[in-house]
């Protein structure tokens, strides 16, 4: 065995956390390596940038379910495209299911993944975001030794990682960039409050308004349906209670905001400024360019898989919460209050 050939076998060996011998089984194709180690030494030549033998290219490691609400936020795709992209590279194909209302149901998605024998199965924004969610389906799963991570929505007592934005924070920094503009009546337009995620940005915009309005905080915050229309109707109530300012909770909902404001005669950020959610696709290109909270995508995505790959190869991960910070990204939707 050559010098060179030595220093490669001792990088791989400790990139993968194993011994070098276990690295030349892999290699020679020999027995003795388990699945999951196994896939640590192949994951090891791939992150060192080392060409695979031929005999290990990828044949396909299994299908994985991703289960994601409508994908009318460009938000949505956008998740599962880098999902997908980090599964494909360690030999996984994407089984992708959306939900839309009257369609095929989260529970019923499920067994057709059972039907297929999916590894694991990452599902985002679903049944686990609402707060009054019955954990029953995700303890079958637990108990059947399904593989699944949970994103955007929390239910104590499930036995699986939890990927998360920090929307309490998300609502604290906008609401602290309104007020640095001069603000005072920030208005909130989010979705159903049976929401996780609804619940915490409503907590962090009530923390962060306490010393901004002495009032009945409640006359500022209005619940709608979940797209553009829904942020139209919300803010032109807010309007009427003359509000010079709004945090909405999704970028879609600050376009029906804008929309409504321009509606009434208002110029965003003329006369009302406007924060949205997500920093989905072409909004640095929308009228006015939208001041948005950048929900870390690529970060939860990538971070998902890792846990759930980790689920499949029996190196459990915590099952807790991981909590991802949100970045204010400033535009022109905003502006100091006249």
């Amino acid at each position: 065995m050559g010098t060179q050939t030595r220093a490669r076998l001792a990088d791989i060996a400790a990139q993968a956390q194993v011994s070098q011998a276990t690295v030349s089984r892999v290699l020679n194709d020999r027995p003795g390596a388990s699945a999951s180690t196994r896939q640590a030494v192949l994951t090891a030549l791939d992150v060192l940038g080392y060409e695979r033998p031929g005999h290990l290219h990828r044949t396909g490691a299994g299908l994985v379910g991703l289960i994601l609400p409508e994908l009318d936020n460009p938000i949505f795709p956008a998740f599962a495209q880098i999902a997908e992209s980090t599964l494909a590279q360690q030999g996984y194909t994407s089984m992708l299911c959306t939900q839309t209302p009257g369609t095929v149901s989260e529970d019923e998605y499920v067994d057709m993944m059972r039907e297929r024998d999916v590894a694991g199965i990452v599902f985002m924004s679903g049944l686990h975001a609402a707060a009054d969610g019955d954990p029953a389906r995700y303890h079958r799963l637990t108990a059947d030794g399904v593989p699944f991570v949970l994103v955007n929505g929390f239910l104590p007592g499930v036995a699986a990682p939890f990927v998360s934005c920090d929307e309490h924070g998300a609502a604290e920094l906008a609401v602290a960039h309104l007020a640095s503009l001069g603000h005072r009546r920030i208005g909130l337009v989010c979705g159903p409050r049976r929401y996780t995620p609804t619940r915490r940005k409503v907590a962090g915009y009530a923390a962060a308004m306490a010393g901004l309005h002495d009032g009945d905080l409640e006359e500022l915050i209005e619940i709608a349906p979940f797209g553009v229309e829904g942020g139209h109707g919300a803010a032109l109530r807010l309007l009427e209670r003359g509000v010079t300012a709004m945090l909405c909770g999704s970028d879609l909902m600050a376009l029906g905001a804008i929309r409504a404001a321009r509606a009434t005669g208002l110029s965003v950020p003329g006369d009302v400024s406007v924060v949205g959610f997500d920093d989905s696709l072409l909004m640095a290109y929308t009228d006015p360019p939208l001041t948005t909270l950048r929900q870390p995508v690529r970060a939860m995505a990538q971070a998902a898989v890792r846990a759930l790959l980790d689920e499949i190869g029996g190196y459990a991960a915590p099952h807790s919460e991981y909590m991802f910070r949100p970045e204010l990204v400033v535009r022109g939707s905003t502006a100091a209050l006249r």
